[in-house]
């Protein structure tokens, strides 16, 4: 699994998601399905994203509404982006609606 923090035009968000890369193509479809065709992700280690969410994570983990290859962990952007330092986060994987990662 991977957790990432999203910057879209919309705000910050946090998924979970079981694809590989942050650029997958069947991921890239699931989020434009959702009208993200343009982001900056950061991988999040997912004991830090478990430790901050606390029994959040688990719940989120049970949905049985979600699909199982992506999870939306926080749709509040101010919360999202308050919960994790700068410092914490690696290289980012930016993406851009024309296909080019």
């Amino acid at each position: 699994m991977k957790v990432a923090l999203l910057f879209t035009g919309s705000g910050p968000l946090v998924i979970i998601t079981s694809y590989a890369s942050l650029t997958e193509p069947a991921l890239l479809d699931k989020l434009r399905a959702k009208g993200i065709t343009k982001f900056i992700a950061y991988e999040i280690p997912v004991a830090v994203a478990e430790a901050r969410y606390g029994g959040h994570y688990g719940v989120v983990m049970r949905d049985l509404h979600e699909s199982d290859d992506l999870r939306v962990l926080d749709f509040n952007g101010e919360r999202a982006f308050g919960l994790f330092h700068l410092k914490e986060l690696g290289t980012p994987t930016m993406f851009e609606g024309d296909g080019t990662p």
